[in-house]
């Protein structure tokens, strides 16, 4: 039976879905301060943050016996989340904020805390509102260009909490990929289900 139906779930150890969760717990923080009660897109961008984590634990539990429905539930997540940092850009976009470059100083500050929980997310952008009020806004992008939001007045804490969230989404999207690719590989090299079901009944029949 080893053989036959492998170590399946675990996903609570998968990087992709450490991050995914985490980035679920911010959305729907962010959406209960910065999106209007009761707009779709409040719904919308909370439903996609759940499916990107609820599809990566389903998808590791269904490779049990379908490394193809694996596969599958795998782009689903990765395609919800795809969607959530659609929306995450919108609303930076349609707000007149900016959207950091990944090499801003603050975005930097922001992974180098490696930040598991919301609340050390929630830490991150106090600390960074504070030197906001200290010093002002003053960063940097990747070609050196300073720059700041569309008010002048520096980032503020929705403009922190998306640009956060994004940081966190493209991490995610970047690991789904590989995990993607990963599942792909084993799937053409290994099979699936079938092919293991097919094995055992062989070999069975193949005994005195």
């Amino acid at each position: 039976m080893a053989n036959l139906i492998p170590k399946h779930g675990g996903y609570r150890k998968l990087k992709s879905f450490q991050v995914a969760q985490l980035a679920y717990d911010v959305t729907v923080r962010f959406c209960e301060l910065y999106i209007e009660k009761g707009s779709r897109t409040k719904d919308q961008m909370v439903q996609a943050a759940r499916s990107g984590v609820q599809n990566i634990a389903e998808g590791s539990q269904a490779s049990a016996t379908s490394r193809k429905m694996e596969l599958k539930l795998t782009q689903v997540a990765r395609a919800s989340l795809e969607e959530l940092r659609l929306d995450y850009e919108d609303f930076l976009r349609q707000r007149g904020l900016v959207e950091l470059e990944p090499g801003d100083e603050v975005l930097v500050r922001f992974k180098e805390r490696r930040c598991r929980t919301l609340e050390e997310v929630q830490e991150w952008v106090k600390v960074e509102r504070e030197m906001v009020r200290r010093h002002g806004r003053a960063g940097t992008n990747t070609d050196g260009q300073r720059h700041r939001d569309g008010h002048g007045r520096g980032l503020s804490s929705a403009c922190l909490a998306a640009n956060g969230a994004l940081s966190l989404l493209n991490l995610a999207c970047y690991l789904l990929d590989r995990q993607v690719q990963r599942l792909a590989k084993d799937f053409e090299e290994k099979g699936g289900f079938t092919e293991r079901l097919y094995q055992t009944r062989t070999q069975r029949r193949r005994k005195p």
